[in-house]
């Protein structure tokens, strides 16, 4: 099975500046669906619960946005995007989400597309994660090595190993997404325009 084809670091952007962060709002914003997850740092020891979010991704067809929350988050942005109910955010296991940021920040989700459900609703029998998904609908091999899973989230600095691996997280949730047809229907039954969202993928 060939690797899964996912984004480069030169087309990832941890977003840091007032402007950065305007012009992935907008990026988003014309896009529409975006593929979403976050990462935590993992709680070891016995008793501690852990307290992420500490990175939220977010990726486009050719690009991806990285929010380090530290500890100055940039709330507004991350309501506008996450909260928001024409920015579709397309994810696995989008349920384990919820809690933590709304515990975190007080940010609900918005509009989504959960696709563990669109799955089986398709005629997958079994609940499919990103890895599966990646391998059955698209044929290709999602590299999701431990030793990054459970690395250090809350760094300061992101080793570049993490950038690539929770960009391409997000990345190859919208990959799926687009090869099963982007099913989304909007709360009432509508489906909208779904436009160019199933453009044929490039990386240039």
């Amino acid at each position: 099975m060939s690797p899964f084809e996912g984004l480069l670091l030169p087309q990832i952007v941890i977003l840091r500046s007032p402007g950065q962060l305007e012009d992935a709002h907008r990026a988003i914003e014309r896009e529409r669906f975006v593929g979403f997850d976050t990462e935590t740092k993992p709680a070891f020891t016995r008793g501690s619960v852990p307290d992420g979010p500490h990175v939220i991704q977010f990726a486009l067809r050719r690009r991806a946005f990285i929010v380090q929350v530290g500890t100055k988050p940039p709330l507004d942005f991350l309501r506008a995007i996450i909260e928001s109910q024409t920015i579709v955010k397309v994810g696995f296991g989008l349920k384990f989400d919820r809690g933590p940021l709304h515990r975190k920040f007080q940010i609900k989700l918005g509009a989504t597309v959960e696709l563990t459900k669109a799955l089986r609703s398709l005629g997958y029998k079994q609940s499919l994660g990103a890895k599966a998904a990646v391998a059955v609908v698209l044929g290709s091999q999602l590299h999701k090595p431990k030793s990054i899973t459970i690395s250090n989230w809350s760094s300061p600095v992101l080793q570049p190993e993490q950038v690539l691996y929770a960009a391409n997280d997000a990345y190859a949730a919208l990959e799926v997404f687009r090869a099963i047809g982007s099913p989304y229907t909007r709360p009432g039954g509508t489906t909208p325009n779904l436009g160019d969202a199933t453009e044929p993928r490039s990386r240039s």
